[in-house]
């Protein structure tokens, strides 16, 4: 493993250093600290059920629950329990242009001293003649079990008992880096480029805004692109609403293929959570919470690949090289004993 890490270390640097030197970076990092109570959507954890029924009912969209109340876990002798279903922030995610610049942390950007990961700015191209903006960003992955810390509910076993920390950030990634290398994690991009299965996105599109995704379309981020390849490559940016949803949900997959994220939704998740390694985007919601928080209204956290024209349009403010950070609500459905 040792060796792998230090392989894999060495081709960022090759895969990096010639395009750091080729673009100028941003250098100023901006940011906030997520405030848990005024920049959080407590409204996204709404419905709560019990088996498939609402006690709590919402506008928002649900995903199928277990049909029984009860549940049973556990062996040789299974312990009964309920079947509860609710909505939990769980995760955090920065987008940045900057490389170490972490916007749900203030603002700050920490410097390596090496040169491994720059080069990560918007960039126009020509296309067919025609202008086609895009878009490379890195991400960062933090576990924040929001509902835990604040022990809202002490004695509930569901929530995730965690503490706050960085898991994942993208700049020391080789896979993050170039398309081909992320191959590695997505060999079947290749099944998917054809125009007649990027075209069924549309539908993904249509469904994500007005519902829930279409999990069969798994290579589709609806309204925001393509899944592939899983890393922070945007080839089409419409804006950076658009873009940095797209880089985040990308990530989201990226951790499920990894298996550092696991399923949590649905009747094989009341006992245990299981392994998940084709994203089922119905699972997540995600809330804006930098630079502008989404804390009202029914597309405060929409699903991925919901449209981003109506509900996020201003919110990332006209400066160069802008940094964005989403709070990560995850679907849970959980044997209470």
């Amino acid at each position: 493993m040792p060796r792998l890490l230090a392989f894999l270390g060495l081709l960022a640097l090759l895969f990096s250093g010639g395009v750091a030197s080729a673009q100028t970076m941003p250098s100023r990092c901006t940011g906030k600290f997520v405030n848990p109570i005024t920049d959080v959507c407590w409204g996204c954890l709404f419905p709560l059920s019990i088996g498939s029924f609402k006690i709590w009912p919402s506008a928002r969209a649900d995903t199928d629950n277990p049909n029984l109340p009860i549940c049973f876990c556990g062996s040789p002798i299974p312990r009964v329990g309920v079947a509860a279903g609710f909505w939990e922030p769980a995760r955090l995610i920065d987008v940045t242009t900057k490389p170490f610049c972490f916007p749900n942390l203030g603002g700050v950007k920490l410097s390596p001293g090496f040169q491994i990961g720059n080069g990560y700015v918007s960039q126009s191209s020509q296309i067919g003649g025609k202008g086609e903006n895009t878009a490379k960003y890195h991400v960062h992955y933090y576990v924040y079990p929001l509902l835990y810390w604040m022990e809202i509910l002490t004695d509930f076993l569901c929530f995730e008992q965690a503490s706050f920390d960085i898991a994942y950030i993208t700049e020391i990634d080789p896979l993050w880096q170039e398309d081909a290398l992320t191959t590695i994690i997505n060999p079947e991009a290749v099944l998917f480029t054809t125009p007649i299965a990027q075209a069924a996105c549309a539908a993904d599109c249509v469904a994500s805004t007005a519902h829930l995704p279409l999990d069969p379309l798994f290579w589709c981020a609806g309204c925001n692109g393509s899944m592939y390849p899983m890393n922070g490559n945007v080839g089409a940016n419409a804006g950076m609403e658009q873009s940095t949803r797209l880089a985040a949900e990308r990530m989201i997959y990226k951790m499920h293929r990894q298996g550092l994220a696991w399923g949590t939704m649905g009747s094989k998740a009341l006992c245990n959570k299981y392994i998940m390694p084709i994203l089922k985007k119905q699972q997540y919601r995600l809330q804006m919470v930098n630079p502008s928080p989404m804390v009202s209204g029914r597309e405060a956290c929409s699903p991925i690949g919901g449209s981003t024209i109506l509900p996020q349009t201003g919110r990332v403010y006209p400066v160069i090289g802008e940094d964005v950070g989403y709070l990560l609500w995850r679907k849970r459905n959980c044997c209470v004993l």
